[in-house]
């Protein structure tokens, strides 16, 4: 896998930092997860109110949810400048099927060995708003391993590394709009937003459209995970039905006997049951195109 792909596919915000020893924690000092539970519930009750008052639904995460606490240090403030597309697209690179091997979306076969953890397939449909398919579709996937570690140097999670597993895979969109990976389930990890705080196993996907410039990121997690309730990234989309758009289900027939458990999720770009995306580049009108 060419090297730049794996550095890009590895990005993501809310990797661990360096370990710090348990016994430098002070309660009396640190946000506990009560903390930031009592916070997250609040703003839950103010929405459940906002709907019973006729406000519409937010389908959409708030940038400057509090409960993250990077979130009010990076979302954008001010009004977004609009660059040149066709200037940029001279620079960027082009995808199609000659560039993408249809071994890239078996993360588990990647090495000599295999990987540690329980194999699953992820599959579903990338669609639009009316519910066509979109074909064609450059789709990547990065993920931590089975302990929750990620293959990055600002992970410091104290997690082991699996030397048969990098975590990452790409594959192109079939003419249904399908879509198909097969990976190791990945595990929950920490990441200090709090004390004690742990994210949700998940999975990163990536999509980039017809066009370079219309790439969007989003997350898959997994049905029944303990941690949702918790966690201030997922819960930074306030309203349920949204929320759930990002679980994936289990599916039986897509279960490979005796080998993998299958996961069916789908993509749905435009409309108002869009999966939520990371670079909500139109705010609140993005919703409508």
């Amino acid at each position: 896998m060419p090297q730049e792909y794996t550095a890009q596919a590895l990005e993501t915000e809310e990797l661990v930092p360096p370990a710090e020893p348990h016994a430098a924690h002070d309660a009396k000092k640190v946000e506990t997860q009560a903390d930031l539970s009592a916070e997250i519930n609040g703003i839950k009750d103010r929405y459940t109110q906002s709907l019973k008052d006729g406000k519409a639904a937010e389908t959409m995460p708030r940038l400057d949810y509090a409960p993250y606490r990077s979130s009010i240090l990076r979302h954008p403030t001010k009004s977004l400048h609009h660059a040149d597309p066709e200037t940029i697209e001279l620079y960027s690179p082009a995808f199609g099927h000659q560039d993408v091997h249809a071994l890239e979306s078996d993360l588990t076969i990647q090495h000599n060995g295999e990987p540690q953890g329980e194999r699953i397939i992820v599959a579903g449909r990338v669609l639009d708003g009316d519910g066509r398919p979109v074909a064609g579709q450059l789709v990547e996937i990065w993920q931590a391993n089975a302990s929750g570690r990620y293959i990055h140097k600002r992970d410091q999670h104290p997690a082991p590394l699996d030397p048969n597993f990098t975590g990452v895979g790409r594959c192109i969109t079939g003419d249904d709009g399908s879509y198909s990976f097969t990976t190791i389930k990945p595990g929950a990890y920490p990441w200090k937003n709090h004390l004690n705080a742990w994210r949700p196993a998940h999975i990163h996907f990536s999509m980039f459209g017809s066009e370079f410039t219309q790439r969007i990121v989003t997350q898959m997690y997994f049905p029944g995970d303990q941690l949702f309730p918790l966690d201030p990234i997922y819960q930074s989309i306030v309203d349920q039905d949204a929320r759930d758009r990002l679980v994936a289900q289990y599916d039986h027939e897509l279960t490979s006997p005796e080998w993998a458990l299958g996961y069916k999720w789908d993509i749905i770009l435009t409309g108002s049951k869009r999966t939520w995306t990371e670079n909500e580049a139109y705010g609140d009108a993005g919703d409508e195109e």
